[in-house]
């Protein structure tokens, strides 16, 4: 079954609550202004925006970043696909979800579902150890995870650096320690570690291009 190509359901779960939103947007919604989709809670909204070339840009809340994530879809995917989901960069949990309104709902309760399962995991009872304006201490396990795959992910495109001549081949190693991983250079000794306490403190990792070690 194809969609209208004019309208679909759309909806992210708040990172603060935990409630699932869903609302359904057409195109004309989309042409007139900026939709922000807000939870009831009032501390997170989705928005999406149509641009000029064909495009949705969306600004999604994670469930476990404390920023959100931006993504661009084409407008065919956004209006035209049954079910389309958007992950967290970081993790595989789905934070963004469209298509038609019985498939987002039966994926919001398949998010939950995973939601639950790795708060259970973690040790987690409230989704607030998560976002809070205070910094506060998360699980380690959780947090080294996101931040181990960040820089698995950097070292196969070479986007870690070190005082290694340019061209010389480069062996790293990543210990886990209590606050934090820790990437040496095996060849010139050059180091950095990544803070893992929370989330917030790994942020500005989160959102890099390359790392460079010291």
């Amino acid at each position: 079954m194809v969609l209208n190509a004019k309208q679909t359901t759309l909806a992210y779960r708040c990172p603060h609550c935990g409630a699932g939103v869903m609302t359904a947007v057409n195109l004309f919604n989309l042409k007139g202004s900026l939709v922000r989709l807000k939870c009831d809670c009032g501390k997170s909204a989705m928005e999406a925006e149509l641009c000029k070339e064909g495009t949705v840009r969306l600004t999604v809340p994670c469930i476990l970043c404390p920023t959100p994530h931006r993504f661009t879809v084409s407008e065919k995917v956004f209006f035209e696909s049954e079910l389309f989901v958007l992950p967290c960069p970081y993790s595989d949990v789905n934070i963004c979800i469209m298509g038609e309104t019985n498939h987002v709902k039966a994926e919001l309760s398949r998010t939950e579902l995973q939601l639950l399962d790795m708060m259970e995991k973690s040790g987690i009872s409230d989704l607030s150890a998560l976002h809070s304006e205070a910094e506060q201490v998360v699980a380690d396990p959780q947090v080294q995870e996101i931040v181990l795959f960040v820089i698995r992910d950097l070292d196969e495109e070479g986007k870690i650096r070190c005082r290694c001549a340019e061209g010389e081949e480069r062996e790293y190693d990543a210990e886990i320690l209590p606050d934090g991983v820790r990437v040496t250079c095996r060849k010139c000794g050059a180091t950095k570690t990544v803070p893992t306490l929370s989330l917030l403190d790994a942020h500005d990792f989160l959102n890099c291009d390359a790392l460079e070690l010291e």
